[in-house]
C-alpha cells in the first residue's frame, strides 16, 4: 500500500479547535492576550517588532521585493531559515509568532515559514498564535514546532511517544507533493523533536513519513505544508531544495532580492559609529577577532587602534605568545598581559541582573574552587573587566567610562545564549560571555556595536579570506572565547563617548574543558537508565527475551534498527557504561544537561561503523543520556560510581588538560588532517575506569580525556568525524598512545556524538 494514500490519515477527535471553527477568530495559546497586545500595540497602528535578519543594519526592501515572514517560535535555527531564504535571493523578516494575519497582510508578505522551538503546543502555557494563519490565502511552511502546530490547528493531535529523535535519519517522501520535487523517495533529514503527530486530520495529507511516524504534511489546496524535521541545517542533505520548492513552485515567488556587499557594509557599520574615536581591541586570536581587527584596521587610523591581549592562564600551552606574533605578522601592534593568578583566584563580586540585589560583597567561591560550568564562564568574564580597567588606568592613561564597547559577536553565539536579537522564544543552551546581561544592558542604550551578528563561522572564514587574511589564521580551529565585561561594570561605562572598545576576549579557554564535579551525579532514572544500556549492547543476548523492558525498548526501535542491534550483538561484545557526570546538549531547540555512555570492546579492529550507529540509537532510547563516547582500550567490566574530585586547583590540573591538548593538537597538526575536522576540543573529564590500575604517582588523582574530532560549517549542527572516514585511525591511535603517557591519566575516549544531541563542547 503506499503509505502516503488517504488510508494512512485519521481524524481527529477532541480537545482542538480546527481551522474554519469559531474560536478560530481569535488568538490561541497562552491566555495573556494583555501581553500580547501590548508587544504588538495594535493590529495596524503599532507593527510587530522585527529582529533583523541582518545585523549590520540592511535597509528595508523596496516596496516590489516579494518578502517572507519567519515566524518565530524560538527555534536554535531560525536565524539559519533566514540565512537559507536569503541565499536564494528572497527578501525575508523574522517576527514573533503571536504576529497577526492582519499586520502580515497589511505589510504585503507573500510566503510565511513558521519556526521549530522548545515549547510544546498542547503545554497550558503554549504559544500564542493566530489560527487564521492556516486559513488565509499565503502560503505557509511550518517546521518542526511549526509543523506540529499546522496538524493542531487544522484539528489534529500531538503527543509524546516512548522515543525522541535527535539526530540525523532516514525518511521517506512523497515525490509527487510540490515540496519533494525533484527529490529521491529516500532523503536524510535532521529529526529533533520529544512531541510527535499522532493524528492527522482529514483536511491534510501525508507527504513524509519516518516508518510509522508522521514527518509531513499538507493541504494543497490552501498551499499549506508542514515538516517535522530541519531543512534549513547541513545535516538536512537536500535542505535547500525544499526551501526551493517550496519558495518558487508552491508560493510562486521571485528571486529579487540581492544581498550588498557584506565585507563594505560591516565596514560602513563601524565607520559610522567609529568616527573619530580611539579604537581598543581586545584580542583572542581566534579568527572572529581576528577578522575583526582587520575589519577595524581598514577604518582606523594606527593611532586610533590599540590591542591587548591578556593571559587568563587557561590559553592553551604557549597560546599567547602565538596569538601575538600571529597579530603582529598581519600589522597589529599588541600589548600582552598575564593575569593567570588574578583570574585563579578570582570571584564573581556583583550579581546577575535578575538576581534583584543592588550589590552583594562576593556571590562565589573562587573560580579555582567552582565546579558549575556556567559559574566558571561568568567568574572569568567579570575578571576580564576587572584586569581591562587595570590596563587602560595604568598602562594607557585611560578611564574605562571613557569607552564604548565592540563585540566580534556571531549569529550562534546569540541563539546558544538566547538573545532576543535572535529569537523571542528561544531557551539558552549555554552561556555566551560576549551576551551576558550586561552587554544586553549595554546594547539597549545603543552603546554596542556588533558588525558580525549577521555571521556564521564558515561566512566569517570567507570574510577573512577576502579581506586578505592568512589562511592558517582564517582556519584556525574555534576556542572556547570572546568573553564580554561583566553586569558589575555597567556603572562605569555609562555615558561612554570618546573611545571604543573592541572585545573578542579570550575567554574561558581550557577552564571550560575540564569537566569540574565534587560528587557523581545520578539522574532519578540512573538504575533504568543503566539497563537499557545494556539491553541496547547486548541485544541479542537471552538474557532479556523474557524482559518486558527489552520487549519495550524493540517496540520502540524501527525494524531496521532491530536487524541491526541483532547482527551487531552477535558479532561483537560491547560493554556500555552510565558515567556519573554530566555534558551539556541542545535536543528539540532546548538545553539538556544529561550523563555520557562510555562504550568498550575488545574487538580489534575497532568496529567504528557499529559504535557510531550506537551512539546515534543510545539517546534516542535512554532518555537521560545525551552523549556517547568510545573508551580506549579493553573491555569495562565493572560500572564507574566514582569520580575523582576536581577542581582548576590544584595547578596540576590545568597543567594536565595543557599537556595533553597540546599532544592531541601537535599530532593533528603534524599528520596533515587539521583541516580535515573543524574543531577537536580536547576535555578532561573526572572518571577513573581501572580503579586496580591506580598509578602510585598520582594516587586518587586521575582523570580520563576525551578527543572530540567534530566537522561542521556553522557550527549550529554537526557531526563526530569517525576514524577511518573522515580521519585517519592511526592519527588518532597515535593520539592514544603520546596522551596515555601522561602521569595520572586512566584512559582515553572518543566522542563519537553529532550536534544534536551533543554540542560541540561538553560545557
Amino acid at each position: 500500500m503506499n503509505i502516503f494514500s488517504s488510508k494512512s490519515r485519521a481524524s481527529a477527535t477532541v480537545g482542538v479547535q480546527p481551522v474554519g471553527s469559531a474560536a478560530s477568530s481569535t488568538m490561541v495559546g497562552s491566555s495573556r492576550t494583555d501581553l500580547l497586545e501590548s508587544s504588538l500595540g495594535g493590529y495596524t497602528s503599532v507593527p510587530p517588532p522585527v529582529l533583523l535578519a541582518n545585523g549590520n543594519g540592511v535597509a528595508a526592501p523596496h516596496a516590489d521585493l516579494d518578502k517572507v515572514a519567519i515566524l518565530d517560535a524560538g527555534s536554535q535555527f531560525g536565524k539559519v531559515i533566514d540565512r537559507r531564504v536569503r541565499e536564494l535571493n528572497v527578501y525575508t523578516e523574522m517576527l514573533p509568532l503571536e504576529t497577526p494575519l492582519a499586520v502580515l497582510l497589511e505589510r504585503g508578505f507573500k510566503a510565511i515559514i513558521i519556526s521549530g522551538g522548545p515549547a510544546s503546543v498542547f503545554a497550558e502555557d503554549a504559544l500564542v498564535y493566530d489560527p487564521a494563519l492556516f486559513q488565509s490565502p499565503i502560503p505557509v511552511l511550518g517546521l518542526c514546532y511549526g509543523f506540529q502546530l499546522m496538524n493542531t490547528a487544522y484539528g489534529g493531535m500531538v503527543g509524546k511517544t516512548a522515543r525522541r529523535n535527535d539526530g540525523q535519519t532516514k525518511i521517506e517522501v512523497d515525490q509527487n507533493s510540490l515540496l519533494f520535487k525533484k527529490m529521491d523517495t529516500i532523503q536524510e533529514v535532521l529529526l529533533s523533536h520529544g512531541d510527535s503527530v499522532t493524528i492527522v486530520p482529514n483536511n491534510l495529507t501525508v507527504i513524509a513519513k519516518y516508518n510509522d511516524l508522521v514527518v509531513g504534511i499538507a493541504n494543497v489546496e490552501q498551499k499549506k505544508y508542514g515538516v517535522q524535521f530541519h531543512p534549513e541545517v547541513d545535516l538536512t542533505v537536500n535542505g535547500m531544495q525544499i526551501f526551493r520548492n517550496f519558495l518558487f513552485e508552491i508560493a510562486g515567488l521571485r528571486a529579487n532580492f540581492l544581498m550588498a556587499n557584506r565585507e563594505q557594509e560591516c565596514l560602513n557599520y563601524i565607520r559610522s559609529h567609529v568616527k573619530s574615536k580611539t579604537v581598543l581591541l581586545l584580542a583572542s586570536g581566534g579568527v572572529d577577532s581576528t577578522v575583526c581587527a582587520a575589519l577595524l584596521r581598514k577604518v582606523c587610523s594606527p593611532d586610533q587602534l590599540i590591542i591587548l591581549h591578556i593571559d587568563n592562564g587557561f590559553m592553551r600551552k604557549n597560546e599567547s605568545l602565538q596569538v601575538v606574533e600571529s597579530l603582529k605578522k598581519i600589522g597589529l601592534k599588541v600589548i600582552h598581559r598575564d593575569f593567570s593568578d588574578r583570574f585563579r583566584y578570582a570571584r564573581r563580586r556583583r550579581p546577575e541582573e535578575e538576581d534583584g540585589a543592588d550589590y552583594v560583597s562576593v556571590v562565589s567561591p573562587t573560580l579555582m574552587e567552582t565546579v558549575d560550568p556556567e559559574e566558571k564562564r561568568k567568574i572569568i568574564g567579570d575578571t576580564f573587566m576587572e584586569v581591562a580597567n587595570v590596563v587602560l588606568k595604568e598602562d594607557l592613561k585611560l578611564e574605562l567610562n571613557d569607552v564604548l564597547l565592540c563585540q566580534g559577536t556571531l549569529r550562534p553565539d546569540l541563539i546558544e545564549s538566547s538573545s532576543k536579537m535572535a529569537s523571542q522564544h528561544s531557551e539558552a543552551i549555554k552561556t555566551h560571555h560576549n551576551d551576558t546581561n550586561f552587554v544586553r544592558q549595554l546594547r539597549a542604550r545603543g552603546l554596542v556595536i556588533e558588525p558580525l551578528t549577521d555571521f556564521h563561522k564558515d561566512e566569517v572564514r570567507r570574510l577573512g579570506l577576502d579581506l586578505g587574511l592568512p589562511a592558517e589564521l582564517v582556519n584556525r580551529h574555534p576556542f572556547p572565547g570572546k568573553l564580554s565585561p561583566p553586569s558589575y561594570q555597567l556603572s562605569y561605562l555609562t555615558g561612554f563617548f570618546s573611545c571604543l572598545l573592541s572585545v573578542p576576549f579570550p575567554g574561558p579557554g581550557l577552564a571550560v574543558r575540564v569537566i569540574c564535579a565534587n560528587e557523581p551525579y545520578k539522574a532519578k532514572d540512573y538504575d533504568r537508565t543503566v539497563i537499557l544500556l545494556r539491553i541496547i549492547c547486548s541485544f541479542s543476548s537471552p538474557t532479556w527475551h523474557l524482559s518486558v523492558l527489552h520487549e519495550n525498548v524493540r517496540n520502540t526501535l524501527t525494524l531496521e534498527e532491530v536487524d541491526f542491534l541483532k547482527r551487531a550483538t552477535k558479532e561483537y561484545v560491547i560493554a556500555g557504561h552510565v558515567l556519573p557526570i554530566r555534558s551539556v546538549g541542545v535536543q528539540g531547540d532546548g538545553r539538556s544537561f544529561k550523563h555520557v555512555a562510555a562504550l568498550s570492546t575488545d574487538s580489534r579492529p575497532i568496529p567504528w561503523p557499529v559504535l557510531s550507529r550506537l551512539a546515534e540509537i543510545i539517546p534516542r532510547i535512554c532518555q537521560s543520556i545525551s552523549r556517547v563516547a568510545y573508551a580506549f582500550g579493553p573491555v569495562v567490566k565493572h560500572e564507574i560510581e566514582f569520580i575523582t574530585e576536581t577542581t582548576l586547583v590544584p595547578f596540576h590540573v590545568v597543567s594536565k588538560i595543557q599537556d595533553v591538548d597540546a599532544i592531541a593538537q601537535k599530532v593533528l597538526w603534524d599528520s596533515g588532517s587539521y583541516l580535515s575536522v573543524a574543531q577537536m576540543p580536547v576535555i578532561l573529564i573526572p572518571v577513573v575506569f581501572d580503579e586496580d590500575t591506580v598509578d602510585p604517582a598520582f594516587p586518587g588523582r586521575k582523570h580520563s580525556v576525551v578527543l572530540r574530532p567534530f566537522i561542521s560549517n556553522d557550527f549550529m549542527t554537526g557531526i563526530a568525524a569517525l576514524p577511518g572516514k573522515h580521519i585517519p585511525e592511526e592519527v588518532i591511535l597515535k593520539m592514544v598512545t603520546e596522551i596515555q603517557k601522561v602521569g595520572g591519566i586512566s584512559r582515553v575516549l572518543y566522542d563519537l556524538t553529532c550536534k544534536p544531541p551533543g554540542t560541540t563542547e561538553w560545557e
